[in-house]
């Protein structure tokens, strides 16, 4: 029996690879500053909570296949905040930002066509492109630089069959934020060569320094080919309700979505309850977040910071930091800190970057951290890096 040659290139998470040795770890009394993973330990909500348990149907339904119409208008009020004008219609709701994604490129892709994207990128792009028989053009960026992406490399980077661009602002694993005239200079690309424009803002208010939002959403110019991926996973710390969307202008790329929606029937109804309560919160709950998260990003950089021979760049969003380590190997020292290093009966746990690089070979002594915790475990952790790090270069 076979196994398809597309499943057989995509590699398992390089996020959660590691989490046999961090269970060891904890059954052995260590605690763990989990940095790996984008989950945030702020409250959900309540409204959320208080929407669900209100629900009395007599019957939990299947929803529509495009969404509940509550959870849509809820949508569509919430993006018409930011002067974008997506009406119900042009908003298909999805098991979470990942089906979103998945859909996009099964129907945009045939085998051999190409997605174009700045590296190091989110690791499940390469899933869903690999999934939908594509494959993933990156244009590379430096830890030296901050990981900015220039323009004209992304031009250079599209051949004949060339698809999409896509976009995370602000970045995951970067930080990276794009202001409004880079959003522009990288639309006027897609558009010159006929490219979708898939633009994946699940962080969207994540944006510190006293910047501003921005999304390719507020270019109406170019609204024939964005594709707006969004979720409610980050901004409302959700990230078990699996509820996200797609948003499109565009009639054919909302029509064939549709197709794959039917197919898998609906999402959860009572999530998707949940999450129209959510986008009617008060605005000033953006700004709790965005404050909170920025705060622990200051405390993140400054202990990394003391680290001899690091490189690295304060991110301007998001909730994701890189570093370039005075190592040759991330992932031998991640299992060093998981398998032989302790301090004081605790240690910490990062993403290697390798996965998150399509070139051969880079990533290989950087590193992701979520600062998904509060202010001062995210200085724990960053401290037992370093403290990890001289045991580690000391043994060698």
């Amino acid at each position: 029996m076979n196994i398809s040659e597309r499943m057989l290139k995509i590699e398992h998470s390089p996020i959660r690879k590691f989490n046999k040795y961090a269970l060891e770890a904890q059954e052995r009394g260590i605690r763990i500053y989990r940095l790996n993973i984008g989950q945030p330990d702020i409250a959900t909500p309540q409204c959320f909570m208080d929407a669900v348990k209100d629900f009395d149907d007599k019957v939990i339904a299947y929803s529509e296949s495009g969404g509940e119409a509550v959870l849509q208008k809820a949508i569509s009020k919430y993006f018409a905040g930011y002067g974008i004008d997506f009406k119900p219609d042009d908003i298909m709701v999805t098991n979470g930002g990942s089906e979103a994604l998945s859909m996009i490129f099964t129907s945009i892709l045939d085998p051999g066509d190409n997605v174009i994207t700045a590296e190091p990128y989110y690791t499940n792009y390469n899933t869903f492109v690999t999934a939908a028989g594509g494959d993933i053009v990156p244009v590379t960026t430096r830890a030296e630089e901050g990981y900015k992406a220039d323009p004209s490399f992304i031009e250079k980077a599209i051949n004949d069959r060339t698809r999409a661009i896509i976009c995370t602002n602000p970045g995951n694993p970067t930080g990276r934020v794009l202001s409004l005239e880079d959003v522009k200079t990288i639309a006027e690309i897609a558009k010159k060569y006929d490219l979708w424009m898939i633009a994946d803002e699940v962080y969207r208010e994540f944006v510190f320094d006293g910047n501003k939002v921005t999304s390719f959403g507020m270019l109406p110019e170019f609204s024939d080919r964005v594709i707006i991926v969004d979720s409610i996973s980050k901004r409302f710390s959700a990230c078990g309700a699996r509820v996200g969307c797609i948003a499109s202008k565009n009639p054919q790329i909302m029509d064939n979505v549709m197709k794959i929606a039917q197919g898998r029937l609906s999402c959860p109804t009572l999530d998707q309850i949940g999450a129209a309560a959510l986008y009617g919160i008060d605005h000033s709950y953006y700004d709790e977040m965005k404050n909170e998260y920025e705060s622990r990003r200051d405390a993140v950089y400054e202990e990394l910071s003391k680290i001899p021979g690091i490189v690295c760049k304060k991110p301007g969003g998001s909730f994701y930091i890189m570093a370039k380590l005075p190592v040759d190997n991330v992932e031998d020292f991640l299992m060093f800190l998981l398998t032989e290093f302790d301090d004081n009966g605790e240690t910490v746990m990062f993403s290697p970057a390798e996965g998150f690089y399509a070139t051969p070979g880079l990533g290989k002594d950087e590193i992701r951290i979520a600062y998904v915790l509060n202010s001062d475990d995210m200085r724990r952790g960053a401290e037992l890096i370093r403290l990890g790090m001289e045991k580690y270069n000391a043994r060698r």
